[in-house]
């Protein structure tokens, strides 16, 4: 098998709770050598966010839960105390041989270190340093401290979620999961990638990359955005509404809900012959897309009663067999037993110390000639704390006397 494509590539991870540590387990999984960096004692934040917990054979309380098994496979566990000299000289000293280091602290929190971008760029001037932050280096917001939901709130993506106004629970509503994190991950690895990239092609050029989460759930609000830039006005609340086709949503059925996008006018006809009524689509208010978009609470409620006659089985199988976008809402048990995700291999086995066969969901990517194929089970705190200091030198009475003094 080819080596994967990021095999070589060492990552110091300074990086904590969920956008950063994700952006890292991505490249990991992809084959750079990534070194964790965690506080001795409790590590990660994420480790006491709270249950579930992995259960210890033996019975006793650890810190391997959800929140952090999500995000860390595939890395090495270095305890180091960065408030403590020693613990810096260690980040420095091996600063000198990454390529990357990452980090998510406020802004300004690590110079007092010298562990700041252009600390470390005068002992390694090709690291390719990338701060993960709430609100960015620069600004008046970049001292904040910033967390997903805040972030949603503040970012816009809450003031387009939930029900329609005017039906009951209508208000904005925060996205279930982290999804601001996640996305503030992947922009976190495409500008590691294409700065790697560029100090490649470019002669060992490393530079500053600065992903925020405020910046990154702007962006992500796209054609939402889009229509505020156009036109002044922000989008109402569409609730289970789709984007674009119409009709789209949640449709109520006789044992369940089914979710329909009507992509475009062909679409229409054949969900309408589906349905019993081809009438509808000869009506002036619903032959074209547009007259949909303006007759949409009309065309939704003819739906709505239409969709009530049959069970969710009946009319996913037609509305497949004419050719029109439609699905389940599965809950999660649910979804990881779906055939489908089952022949992608979305749910993944290692063999973690408290669980021989922990379940973990693989990378999203898909290569033909470097297949991600080995993940390595998220480590125990400080799993790689000896053998990572052995790599700078550090001999085993050494380590022993910085675990004395708590600093790894």
């Amino acid at each position: 098998m080819s080596a994967l494509p990021l095999s070589g590539i060492k990552i110091l991870d300074l990086t904590r709770v969920l956008a950063g540590p994700l952006s890292a387990q991505m490249l990991a999984d992809l084959g750079a050598e990534v070194i964790k960096i965690e506080r001795p004692g409790g590590g990660d934040d994420a480790r006491a966010f709270g249950p579930p917990y992995l259960k210890d054979p033996a019975g006793k309380q650890n810190n391997n839960n959800s929140f952090y098994l999500c995000a860390n496979r595939n890395k090495k566990s270095l305890t180091v105390n960065i408030a403590a000299p020693e613990g810096q000289e260690i980040i420095r000293e091996l600063a000198k041989s990454c390529d990357v280091m990452m980090e998510n602290y406020k802004v300004g929190d690590l110079k007092r270190y010298r562990l700041d971008y252009e600390s470390i760029k005068a002992i390694n001037p090709g690291i390719i340093y990338c701060s993960v932050t709430g609100f960015g280096q620069t600004g008046p917001y970049a001292p904040r401290a910033g967390y997903d939901a805040i972030l949603q709130a503040m970012g816009g993506l809450m003031s387009v979620t939930g029900h329609i106004d005017g039906e009951p629970g209508a208000g904005p509503m925060k996205v279930g999961p982290s999804i601001v994190d996640y996305m503030t991950g992947m922009n976190s690895s495409i500008g590691i990638l294409a700065a790697l990239y560029h100090r490649k092609v470019n002669g060992g050029e490393g530079q500053h990359v600065d992903v925020c989460l405020f910046d990154t759930v702007i962006a992500a609000l796209s054609h939402y955005a889009q229509i505020f830039l156009v036109n002044g006005q922000t989008p109402p609340r569409r609730g289970t509404w789709g984007n674009g086709g119409m009709p789209a949503g949640v449709f109520r059925c006789t044992d369940g809900e089914l979710m329909l996008v009507v992509g475009n006018d062909g679409q229409f006809q054949r969900t309408c012959a589906v349905l019993g009524a081809p009438e509808l689509a000869t009506d002036p208010r619903f032959v074209k897309n547009n007259d949909r978009v303006v007759h949409g609470k009309e065309i939704m409620a003819i739906f709505a009663g239409m969709f009530l006659k049959k069970p969710v089985a009946y009319w996913l199988e037609e509305l497949e067999k004419a050719g029109v976008p439609s699905g389940p809402i599965n809950d999660f048990s649910q979804v990881f037993s779906d055939p489908h995700v089952r022949s992608r291999g979305m749910q993944v086995k290692v063999n973690h110390p408290l669980q021989s066969d922990l379940s973990l969901i693989r990378n999203a990517i898909t290569f033909s000639g470097t297949p991600v194929k080995d993940y390595r089970a998220p480590p125990l705190l400080g799993a790689d704390t000896k053998d990572v200091l052995a790599t700078i030198g550090y001999d085993e009475a050494k380590v022993e006397a910085l675990k004395e003094k708590k600093i790894v």
